[in-house]
């Protein structure tokens, strides 16, 4: 049997997404350069997620000054229909960012 993965390509199990979210859930003031840098992602990536996850009305965001502050709608079902018994409290609970 041939080894699928393919060597040097760093891969993780937790998407961009959930990466974006998690951060966003414990430190809602982040810039979205803040984040990027702290996912390892473009600042342009990270626009497109979050404007996924406020089209899935997972987050909202709000103007405080000059930034944008984003509340997370923990009720919000999961998206795989395998975990369609689970919500987001459920996800971000094990994605408690490391420091």
């Amino acid at each position: 049997m041939r080894n699928t993965v393919s060597r040097g390509k760093r891969w993780t199990f937790i998407t961009n997404h959930a990466a974006v979210l998690s951060l966003i859930v414990h430190e809602p003031h982040l810039t979205a350069r803040e984040i990027a840098q702290r996912v390892g992602i473009t600042e342009r990536a990270v626009w497109r997620i979050l404007s996924d996850l406020e089209q899935g009305k997972y987050i909202t965001k709000q103007k405080v000054g000059r930034r944008l502050e984003y509340t997370i709608n923990l009720d919000r079902p999961l998206r795989h229909p395998s975990h369609g018994d689970k919500n987001l409290a459920d996800l971000v609970n094990i994605l408690k960012p490391s420091r």
